[in-house]
């Protein structure tokens, strides 16, 4: 394939995308002022498909449930059906969406994003999430990129101070969905490209997730994504007590020492912690016991009593209660299915 193919597809692809979104964007602005009801479709739907986004679903698709994957860091997902809400524990990452739609709470927080869209997860977050588009034809597909502090932080130091916005000074929320650009669809699609031909994959995977890493830090939820590279920033603050609730989830928690860990006063830790997690700190210690509770009652034989004090609870009675609030099982009849269930995998 010579270079003035490859040049001429490039091309065509732009001139695709940019002419169906003003097609898009006029018929929508006609059919607001004529009050003839909802908008048209938007690029990246069935009517007006991204290219990008087309071939990002085929990749996924094809290499979904493959391991080991040549990109370090990197996931991919394939669902063919919607599921029950599941609580799970959301590590910092960046999600796109390809085909279908997922559903994330946060505490009284709910999150939708679909096809087109990305999240951006910054702490360590107790989440529950379910598909809500998903099926045998169309399946959910996306791709995660694990975000790691260390290389953040380096791209902030490359940049300078200047290429880029003063820094919020209050915590930011630890999650975010936004509508993907044009340039991050890109790259994501030239980093799972290497999927096709690892051998490469050593060499042009660091780059291309440089500059996937520079689209979110100069981009809509670039505030956020910074803060994850930041020593000193809030969100780098709030991330020391969270690590902390995590690592000693079954010892009594006293906020001002997690102030302390912090280098806050308790007030304000009390209320930037809530911005960043949708909790209090006592919550989210609760939440990270039940899910510990929960793996648990699924990898071994113990006694739910004795699973409920393993993991901090010093009544039996309370643990039982909570866990089913926060499953919708007791957790005796909750491990049973789990491990039925996973001996049928």
């Amino acid at each position: 394939m010579d270079d003035q193919f490859l040049q001429d597809t490039t091309v065509s692809r732009g001139v695709v995308r940019s002419i169906a979104s003003l097609a898009c964007t006029i018929l929508s602005i006609c059919r607001a002022a004529d009050g003839c009801g909802p908008s048209l479709p938007v690029l990246g739907s069935d009517v007006y498909p991204d290219p990008d986004l087309q071939e990002l679903r085929a990749l996924i698709d094809r290499h979904a449930g493959r391991a080991p994957l040549a990109v370090d860091g990197l996931r991919l997902t394939r669902a063919d059906r919607p599921e029950a809400p599941t609580a799970s524990l959301a590590r910092p990452v960046l999600a796109v969406v390809a085909q279908g739609s997922k559903r994330l709470t946060l505490g009284d927080r709910v999150y939708d994003y679909g096809a087109g869209q990305y999240l951006v997860v910054s702490v360590d977050l107790p989440v529950a999430g379910h598909y809500t588009q998903a099926g045998p034809e169309k399946p959910f597909l996306a791709c995660g990129l694990a975000l790691e502090p260390a290389k953040i932080a380096s791209l902030l130091l490359d940049a300078g101070t200047d290429a880029l916005p003063l820094p919020r000074r209050s915590a930011p929320h630890g999650l975010a969905v936004c509508d993907a650009p044009a340039e991050l669809l890109d790259a994501t699609v030239r980093l799972l490209r290497l999927l096709d031909r690892p051998g490469d994959a050593p060499v042009l995977a660091p780059l291309i997730e440089k500059e996937i890493l520079w689209r979110l830090i100069t981009g809509e939820q670039g505030a956020l994504v910074r803060q994850i590279g930041l020593a000193d920033s809030q969100l780098t603050h709030i991330s020391r007590a969270i690590r902390w609730i995590r690592d000693h989830h079954t010892e009594t928690l006293r906020i001002e020492d997690l102030a302390r860990l912090a280098g806050m006063s308790a007030s304000p830790f009390h209320r930037h912690f809530r911005a960043v997690t949708a909790l209090t700190p006592i919550q989210y210690q609760k939440r990270i016991r039940l899910q510990e509770a929960r793996l648990l009652l699924m990898s071994s034989t113990e006694d739910v009593a004795d699973v409920g004090f393993a993991v901090g609870y010093d009544s039996a009675s309370q643990f039982s209660r909570e866990y089913r609030r926060a499953f919708g099982r007791p957790p005796g009849q909750d491990a049973v299915r789990l491990r039925g269930g996973a001996q049928m995998v």
